[in-house]
């Protein structure tokens, strides 16, 4: 997890990879030079400095036609979310983030099984249908 870490190298399933120091979106120009630069730094492969990640099961979750700019005031979803983070611990992760340009909002869960991200990921999209609903 970032926090624990104090990382400052995030990334998501679709490849954006973002490294706050340089920049605050993806890039996908400076991503290479530094992972050129590393594997130049180390002498090792991609292969090998990729060993030490944990890839867990990712779900998102799309929930439509709702009330998107209402997602950070409501208590309900809050409290769905911190109980969902309170079971994952530190082996996953809950990320609720409204749309950008329509009325929905992406329901993205990380957990060490399949089953667990898609039991937390779909159970938040409901309460986030059910509290949002247009």
């Amino acid at each position: 997890m970032f926090s624990r870490h104090l990382a400052t190298l995030g990334g998501e399933q679709s490849g954006h990879v973002i490294m706050t120091e340089y920049a605050t979106t993806g890039d996908g120009i400076l991503t290479g030079l530094h992972l050129v630069a590393e594997m130049a730094r180390t002498g090792k492969t991609l292969a090998e400095l990729a060993a030490i990640m944990t890839v867990f099961p990712q779900v998102l979750v799309n929930v439509r036609d709702v009330n998107h700019s209402a997602l950070a005031e409501n208590d309900g979803v809050a409290a769905a979310v911190a109980i969902a983070e309170s079971e994952l611990g530190d082996t996953g992760r809950v990320l609720l983030r409204p749309s950008g340009t329509e009325p929905m909002v992406r329901v993205m869960v990380e957990a060490e099984s399949q089953e667990i991200a898609d039991a937390h990921a779909h159970a938040l999209a409901e309460i986030v249908r059910v509290e949002l609903s247009l």
